[in-house]
């Protein structure tokens, strides 16, 4: 499963733009993953937009994640869900999750990543690798030395976000990233389609130099 593009949706960001919407831009432009993320919406309103995304997501191949909320993903016939430190451990979710379902988890160290992973994670997320004003509560930047001590640490796949832009992604993936988390960097963009296919495009080069 490739993770190079990870988009997460926020309407806020998006100017007002709905979560479906979002998304159907995004994989448009060749987002490898869309993440559903509303600290706002009910579980009722949450379980019928991922419907409608798992409707886009689903006939383009793109992964759909929902974050947070185990109940809501597996409701909506998500791929996966996407867990922070606070959230239960990917072990649990493992047991009530159905076969195939991808887990991910923010991790903050080296340790945090070792630890999920024996307990069954599918990929790791090191957040905020930069400092980023999309999270109001995402905490200083870790850096891309932690990135590449993490990608030594752990087998599964390790994903960067925050404060990731065209500036910048190149350096991230050759830290050690599998693939890339943004939000303003795509759902802020006057035309979502074209800086998903940009951002696409600078991870591939990225890659592509890295195996010269």
């Amino acid at each position: 499963m490739p993770y190079d593009l990870y988009v997460i949706t926020d309407e806020t960001l998006a100017g007002g733009l709905p979560h479906v919407e979002i998304a159907r831009r995004a994989v448009a432009g060749g987002a490898d993953v869309i993440q559903l993320r509303d600290k706002a919406l009910d579980c009722r309103e949450l379980v019928r937009i991922g419907r409608e995304i798992h409707a886009i997501t689903k006939p383009a191949g793109a992964l759909f994640i929902v974050n947070d909320r185990l109940d809501v993903a597996i409701a909506c016939g998500a791929g996966g869900v996407h867990l922070g430190q606070g959230d239960i451990g990917p072990g649990v979710a493992r047991q009530l999750a159905p076969p195939g379902f991808v887990i991910g988890v923010s991790v903050g160290n080296a340790g945090e990543a070792l630890q999920v992973e024996t307990e069954g994670a599918d990929y790791v997320v090191l957040s905020p690798t930069f400092a980023t004003g999309s999270k109001s509560n995402a905490g200083p930047g870790h850096g891309l030395v932690l990135l590449a001590e993490i990608r030594n640490a752990v087998t599964i796949p390790v994903i960067a976000i925050g404060g990731i832009g065209p500036g910048n992604v190149r350096d991230v993936i050759r830290a050690g990233a599998d693939g890339v988390a943004v939000i303003s960097a795509v759902v802020s963009a006057p035309d979502i389609t074209r800086a998903a296919q940009e951002m696409r495009s600078l991870i591939g080069r990225a890659k592509q130099e890295m195996r010269k």
